[in-house]
Order: C-alpha cells, then sequence, then structure tokens
C-alpha cells in the first residue's frame, strides 16, 4: 500500500434502546422502573407539556410503585447552555437514581445533558463536539434514563445525541456519545395528540430531515478508517440497517403527516408517524444527519425577532422548521452523490416514480409540495434572514464536524454560501 494511501473503513456500528410502544405504554413507566431496583426518579419536562397533566400521570405512577418522584417542569423550548445548567443544579439537590424525559426533544436532550453533568465533574462545554467545545467522552457510569417523545419529531429517544444553543455564540451545538443513548424509549402516540398543527408539521419535517439525510449520508466504507476502532465516530454513515428504517419512515411521513397536521386526533395518523419518528431516529442515530441539520444550527442561533405559530412567544426557529430550511436546496446539490438514491427517496416520500431525466429537481418538488401542503414556512427570509447574515450561518455550518463528516460531497465556503443563497 502506498504510504499517501489513506484506508478506507470497513466497519459499520449500530445500536438502538430498548423500545415499548402503543396507547398507554407511558402508564407503564411505574412498573418499568421498580422492576429495574430503583428507589427515586427525576421527572424532567417543559411547562408546556406539564400543562398536558401526562408528567404529573407518570409521576403518580411512580409513586404508586412505591418509587420517590418529583417533576421538574423548568426545561425550555430549544434548550440552551443556561437553561440546562437551571435543571443541572435541581436535579443536584435530589440524588435521583433514575431520570424520566418527557416531552419533545428540548425535554429529552436537557436530561442527557442532566444525566453527563450530575455524574461527572465539568462544565457543559467540555463535553461538545470540536472545534466549538473539548469534546470530552464521559468515562463514568451515568444513571439509567427513560425517554417518553411527545412528538412525533426529534428521534432523540433513539440517539447518542444532546443539541444545545450557546447563547454568548449565536450557534447551536452538541454532545454526542453512546452513554448519552437512553436506557429506555417508551412511544406512546397518545402522547401527540395535543400537539398544535404547526409543532405537529415541524415535528414531521425534522423526522424527515433525520430519514432523507441519513440515507444520502456518505456509504460507512467510502470514510477513511478510524485510528482507534474503539472510538469510531457516534455518526458511521449510510449503512445496510439503518437503511431498511429510513425507508420505511420516508414511505410513513409521506403516507402520514399531511393527515396528522390537518387532524390531530387521528389516531392511524399520529401512529405511523410515531412510528416513523422512531425509525428515522435509530436511523439517523447510527448513520448521521449531515447538512440541513448543520445548516440548522446556525439558522437556529442567529435568530433575532422570528416568532412561530404554536410555539413560546419567544424569538426562535424550531427545529423542524430549521432543518427544512434549507432541505430542498441541500439535496439538489447533493443529487450527483448518489442520483438512484435521491430518485428513489423521492418516490419513497410521494409514491410517484421518478427517473434520471427529472434529476435533482424530483426530490426538492417533492419536498416542496409537502411543505406547502402542512404550511411550513418558505425560506430564509421567513424568518428575518438576508444576504446580510450569510457569512454569518457558513460560519456556524462550518463549526458542525460532526455532521460535515458525513456529508456525501465535499463541501466548503462556496458551496454552502450558495445553498443558503438559494435558501433564501
Amino acid at each position: 500500500m502506498s504510504p499517501n494511501t489513506q484506508p478506507t473503513e470497513t466497519v459499520f456500528t449500530w445500536a438502538a434502546p430498548p423500545l415499548k410502544f402503543g396507547p398507554g405504554a407511558v402508564d407503564e413507566i411505574g412498573a418499568e422502573v421498580a422492576a429495574a431496583g430503583h428507589a427515586s426518579a427525576l421527572v424532567v419536562t417543559d411547562a408546556g407539556v406539564g400543562a398536558t397533566g401526562l408528567p404529573d400521570r407518570i409521576r403518580d405512577g411512580l409513586l404508586a410503585g412505591g418509587i420517590k418522584a418529583e417533576v421538574f417542569d423548568g426545561v425550555a423550548v430549544e434548550p440552551t447552555d443556561r437553561s440546562i445548567a437551571e435543571a443541572v443544579e435541581f436535579a443536584r439537590d435530589g440524588r435521583w437514581e433514575c431520570l424520566v424525559a418527557v416531552g419533545g426533544g428540548s425535554a429529552i436532550d436537557t436530561a442527557k445533558a442532566v444525566n453527563l453533568l450530575t455524574t461527572h465533574p465539568g462544565d457543559l462545554l467540555d463535553f461538545v463536539t470540536p472545534p466549538i467545545g473539548a469534546g470530552k467522552a464521559p468515562w463514568l457510569p451515568l444513571k439509567p434514563l427513560i425517554a417518553v417523545p411527545t412528538t412525533a419529531g426529534t428521534g432523540s429517544e433513539s440517539t447518542t445525541i444532546c443539541v444545545v444553543d450557546l447563547l454568548e455564540r449565536h450557534v447551536k451545538a452538541g454532545v454526542s456519545h453512546p452513554k448519552l443513548r437512553p436506557t429506555l424509549a417508551v412511544v406512546d402516540p397518545l402522547a401527540t395528540v395535543s400537539l398544535p398543527p404547526q409543532v405537529t408539521a415541524a415535528s414531521g419535517m425534522d423526522v424527515l430531515s433525520h430519514a432523507l439525510e441519513s440515507y444520502t449520508s456518505v456509504r460507512y466504507d467510502a470514510k477513511p478508517a478510524p485510528e482507534d476502532v474503539m472510538r469510531r465516530p457516534a455518526f458511521c454513515g449510510s449503512n445496510p440497517i439503518s437503511d431498511v428504517w429510513c425507508e420505511t419512515a420516508l414511505r410513513l411521513v409521506g403516507r402520514h403527516l399531511r393527515q396528522a397536521v390537518r387532524d390531530g386526533h387521528d389516531l392511524d395518523a399520529r401512529t405511523g408517524m410515531a412510528l416513523a419518528s422512531t425509525y428515522a431516529g435509530t436511523g439517523f442515530g447510527n448513520a448521521g444527519t449531515h447538512l440541513p441539520h448543520a445548516n440548522a444550527y446556525p439558522i437556529a442561533g442567529a435568530v433575532r425577532d422570528y416568532r412561530a405559530e404554536g410555539y413560546p412567544e419567544m424569538p426562535m426557529v424550531p427545529h423542524g422548521q430549521a432543518v427544512s430550511a434549507t432541505a430542498a436546496a441541500v439535496f439538489r446539490w447533493t443529487y450527483p452523490a448518489d442520483p438512484a438514491r435521491h430518485l428513489h427517496a423521492a418516490h419513497l416520500l410521494s409514491g410517484r416514480t421518478f427517473t434520471e431525466t427529472d434529476g435533482a429537481e424530483a426530490l426538492a418538488h417533492v419536498l416542496g409540495e409537502l411543505m406547502a401542503d402542512i404550511g411550513m414556512p418558505a425560506g430564509l427570509r421567513s424568518f428575518g434572514y438576508t444576504e446580510r447574515d450569510l457569512d454569518t450561518l457558513v460560519d456556524g455550518t462550518m463549526q458542525q464536524t460532526r455532521q460535515l463528516a458525513v456529508v456525501p460531497r465535499p463541501v466548503d465556503r462556496p458551496a454552502l454560501a450558495a445553498i443558503f443563497h438559494r435558501s433564501l
């Protein structure tokens, strides 16, 4: 072998937490915690989910099983380093043996951070992925974490990833390590029926983006072989197992998302989207997400005045809106990396047949149709961004090394600037 030849990977890794799925699954959490022998559990949620009564119901089930339990409802929607610090301070006082996260990605990611920072010395930036943070790996055991998603969206109940908005840096960043993956995912479609239409739409676009990005990410065997086989990155690239989960997720999104937005009480649509989220979360939790998610972090982190329908009255771009904002432009750009896979993804979403004659516009067109049907914002200008913000957005994306490592084409600043410009 030439000394200048970099060997490629021959192995991929794949993992997922145990799963309980179905209507009424949340009522079995008390029995699960008791069976595991834990004497106490902290329920982590936000005020909006708390108002539905679900976290209290879970707490009461824990108490009925003889387990000390309390609800912390101070999670911030789109968690920040500041809100996580407050949650960590609260959790440290209780010396809890187990955590139960109830909510969307904000609650589950906050619980992951609480778990990490109550079992390890240091602060959040010690563990955030470089170049933003030091990228330390957890070296001590973490507590059991049960994740109960109330949105069909983030997939955080399946993943090793915790995402946080770093307020002073105006960018989102992540912590990623297998120890952060929940011990058990409890997915109950009934927990999603109260979601407002635009929250359902944004969450559904996050599911779609997880599946599409994982499915089109660089193949695992096209990546460089690791120097240390015990320190492979969490995102291994597209692989035969994740592909199956992502294909199924795309079919389910195409079949159910529009109806879930139209009628939130349609249990068949809610169940379909909950399954799609579980499949996509399991797929991307191993293969990885790429540019739409990398772009989404600065889009959300640099927001000034935008307020989203159905969300708290505060400046924020919901994650599902942020990932979908550049998706059409990204998948036009990634099309040459694997035309057949992009065309098949368009077919899975729409049920229609596409050929190479349709080219890069096929998937972009299907995405545009779906986003229009569910009322998603059209373009970055909807969030208040202009040409003057392009450098800020590109700078933020270039820091997302975890996602950039699985982009299926070499990416540089001019390519990113063109994608953002086309997405305005």
